[in-house]
């Protein structure tokens, strides 16, 4: 008896019934109409790094959904040219925030040209042991020519500057205000309670926030086509370039997380077997919405030829969707954190 083929074993209701279409990558449709000329420069130079970097992303219910390459790694990125750990080196060096690093072990090595084996070795540790997530996010600043913007490897310090209105950003409460392509979302880190807007703008007041650890990303898109989802990219996000998806209300504002449980000897024990409730990658303290307030790009910067071989690609001048290598096959996602 020869076994039914696969159309034979679909019901009459089945195959008439049309083909899905894929879902279309949000970093290939083109900027909405009506969105300033420097929010379209933020989101296509962000949008053009998570294409590099393989599409990673972090699903709505904050799972790791995709992982390729990551920071230290020898691998080629989309291109087939750029290597991703020197791709990182390139976040530092162009965006002006390694020399304020010059202190840590390793600094040194990646502000000499590549090339031997011993400082190749070393700049690659400090990539490692270094968040690079506010190097990241000012390189994309400072590759769109957002004026004004402060660049520095803390986030923190232009958070204090969106809060004190200085710069090209004003920074509002993310459970009230909704986020907008160019915007940037951030989140405090590392802390044993949730403190909310509330508690950072009364820090930030006090001048109690000096050195907070924090972590913003870019707003790439919110609600396309009525999806009440909101999409970010950010830097070191799983050690690499990724994109994060949130849920919106009806309203278009964040569905915020509730607050993290705290334990009662004020350690908190974070993502276990037994608070898989815990383990959301989404689940972070959004403190703050930084809202872009400037509309016209400064003159880019002419970007002289690196001396370690680290280039940037050039910037767009309209939206696009630019050709790169087939998708490489993604290993399951590894235990990590977001830095």
């Amino acid at each position: 008896m020869r076994p039914l083929s696969l159309l034979a074993c679909l019901s009459p209701l089945a195959m008439l019934m049309p083909a899905t279409a894929s879902a279309a990558e949000v970093c290939d449709i083109p900027p909405r109409y009506g969105l300033s000329p420097l929010a379209v420069n933020i989101v296509q130079t962000a949008c053009n790094e998570h294409r590099l970097w393989f599409r990673p992303f972090i699903d709505r219910d904050g799972r790791a959904a995709s992982l390729s390459v990551t920071e230290a790694e020898r691998e080629h990125l989309a291109d087939n040219g750029l290597i991703a750990w020197q791709r990182v080196v390139g976040y530092w060096r162009e965006s002006g925030t390694l020399s304020p690093m010059g202190d840590q072990p390793g600094a040194s090595s990646c502000m000499a040209p590549l090339g031997t084996r011993y400082t190749d070795s070393d700049c690659r540790a400090f990539l490692i042991d270094n968040p690079w997530s506010a190097a990241f996010i000012s390189w994309v600043m400072t590759r769109a020519g957002v004026p004004g913007f402060t660049r520095s490897p803390r986030h923190i310090d232009y958070i204090r500057a969106a809060y004190q209105n200085s710069g090209p950003y004003r920074m509002t409460d993310p459970a009230q205000d909704k986020p907008a392509p160019g915007d940037l979302l951030c989140f405090l880190r590392d802390r044993r309670q949730t403190l909310s807007y509330s508690g950072l703008v009364q820090s930030l007041a006090s001048g109690g926030a000096a050195h907070w650890k924090s972590h913003c990303e870019v707003v790439i898109a919110a609600n396309v086509g009525g999806d009440r989802t909101l999409y970010l990219v950010g830097g070191n996000v799983m050690n690499t370039v990724a994109m994060r998806k949130l849920s919106l209300d009806r309203s278009g504002r964040i569905e915020l997380p509730p607050a993290k449980a705290s334990a009662g000897d004020g350690v908190d024990p974070g993502c276990t077997p037994g608070r898989e409730d815990e383990c959301s990658f989404n689940r972070q303290d959004w403190a703050a919405l930084l809202k872009l307030v400037a509309t016209t790009p400064a003159a880019l910067p002419v970007v002289a030829p690196d001396p370690a071989g680290v280039t940037a690609p050039p910037l767009p001048d309209a939206p696009s969707t630019p050709q790169i290598a087939p998708q490489r096959p993604a290993p399951p996602p590894p235990t990590t954190t977001t830095r």
